[in-house]
């Protein structure tokens, strides 16, 4: 059973540039679905999903094609394993993805 995850406000003070979102990542998990505990040293990749906190405007391309963002703020997305750039803003660890990193958005 999937645990419900809680929504807390977050005030980074910061606005994505057009056709960006900042994802806040969420934790790689220590337990398995048995409930073993995994070590420190089995901790493989990062998870590729997590929390969206702020959506930039829309981006116009070169063709002049509008792009809107897939996700809305708190939105829970699954996203491109090498897609976005890793920040670190006061100890915490958050992600700038372009509007077209984000594969799905998580349904209640």
């Amino acid at each position: 059973m999937a645990k419900k995850r809680e929504i807390k406000k977050v005030n980074l003070n910061l606005q994505p540039t057009a056709g960006y979102l900042i994802i806040e990542p969420f934790e790689a998990e220590t337990k398995t679905s048995s409930g073993i505990y995994l070590p420190d040293s089995a901790e493989g990749e990062k998870p590729q999903k997590g929390r969206v906190l702020a959506i930039g405007p829309d981006e116009i391309t070169d063709s002049g094609v509008k792009k809107t963002s897939p996700a809305k703020i708190n939105d829970i997305v699954i996203y491109k394993k090498w897609g976005g750039t890793e920040v670190k803003i006061n100890s915490k660890e958050y992600l700038f993805a372009k509007f077209e990193d984000i594969l799905a958005i998580e349904k209640n």
